[in-house]
């Protein structure tokens, strides 16, 4: 049985993996399309994921400024609004709609993620 789990694991390549993908709302896109045209240089938005929080990852927006840095990422597009992710994190995020909303006073990008199976209570954390 270890043997087949180590084989199995030695067999996985984030190249050859069908994705269901990153879906983007209209009004993500929207946003998504002003921050670029904010910054004229940038290819799009990179959503990325990283160690933190109580619940163990927190997704990470950044502008993606340099085609270099995008080399080992799939394009994800929606009406011109161009969202970047990492080869490393979409088994974290694959299937995840990506939404900007107004909760209050604040407007925010809002991950649905299917496969977080639980978050922190402050909504920055999340865990699979």
């Amino acid at each position: 049985m270890q043997q087949e789990a180590k084989e199995a694991v030695e067999r996985f390549s984030l190249y050859d993996q069908n994705w269901l993908g990153i879906v983007i709302t209209e009004n993500a896109a929207n946003q998504i399309i002003k921050l670029m045209q904010q910054r004229p240089q940038s290819q799009g938005l990179q959503l990325n994921i990283k160690q933190s929080g109580c619940a163990g990852f927190a997704y990470q927006l950044k502008v993606a400024e340099s085609a270099n840095d995008l080399l080992e990422n799939l394009l994800f597009e929606h009406k011109g609004a161009k969202l970047y992710v990492p080869l490393k994190a979409m088994p974290f995020v694959d299937g995840t709609e990506v939404d900007y909303v107004r909760e209050g006073l604040n407007q925010i990008f809002k991950f649905n993620n299917p496969k977080a199976q639980h978050s922190c209570g402050c909504g920055e954390s999340f865990g699979v």
